[in-house]
């Protein structure tokens, strides 16, 4: 198995959507470079920056299409590194789950969700990891456009580097351990000011 992993964080290009929910992704991904003293570079469809971690190389990968056409950016990185589909890691935001509660899966449906629609039509599969962020859904009936591209508050931007620790924490153990493993990492976290979240069989 390649040492080598893909790891594209979802999210809308522009100062204006810097600190909305629908941008966890990018949120992760440049608090890992951040971490790791690296910047992001422009290039084909996205930016792109490089980290290591116990003799993995990872390409982080930030679309410039927009959120509805991520998965342009998702197979032309894949075909450019010669990526194996199980070395993909998706980051994206969740409305169906509670504010900074993660989980992580092999695969499964978009949920609604517009980046991973595309990118499991592009790929011409539903069969890639992904890491969910939750966002939560505190929004009225026809609100959910505004919520999802609203900012975060103050409370939840306050958390901001705990969740995206944890992701960060979860994309390693996904290279090193595994897949299967790295759920256990991920997704028993307890739920930020709450008891343990249950354990998914």
């Amino acid at each position: 198995m390649s040492n080598s992993y893909l790891v594209v964080g979802l999210g809308n290009i522009g100062a204006e959507y810097a600190d909305t929910r629908h941008n966890m992704g990018f949120m992760v991904l440049d608090a890992w470079a951040k971490a790791s003293n690296t910047v992001f570079e422009s290039g084909r469809y996205g930016s792109t920056a490089e980290v290591s971690f116990r003799g993995r190389k990872f390409t982080l990968v930030k679309p410039s299409t927009y959120m509805n056409l991520s998965g342009k950016a998702v197979r032309y990185w894949m075909n450019e590194l010669k990526m194996p589909l199980e070395n993909l890691l998706v980051i994206s935001d969740d409305l169906n789950l509670p504010f900074g509660t993660l989980r992580l899966r092999k695969g499964g449906s978009a949920g609604g969700h517009n980046g991973l629609t595309n990118i499991t039509e592009m790929l011409g599969t539903q069969d890639y990891a992904r890491i969910r962020v939750g966002i939560g859904n505190d929004f009225s009936r026809g609100g959910q456009i505004d919520f999802v591209l609203g900012e975060l508050s103050a409370d939840e931007k306050a958390m901001m580097p705990g969740i995206c620790e944890r992701v960060i924490e979860g994309i390693k153990a996904f290279a090193t351990v595994g897949p299967d493993r790295a759920m256990n990492v991920v997704n028993t976290r307890p739920k930020p000011s709450s008891g343990p979240a249950p354990q998914d069989v």
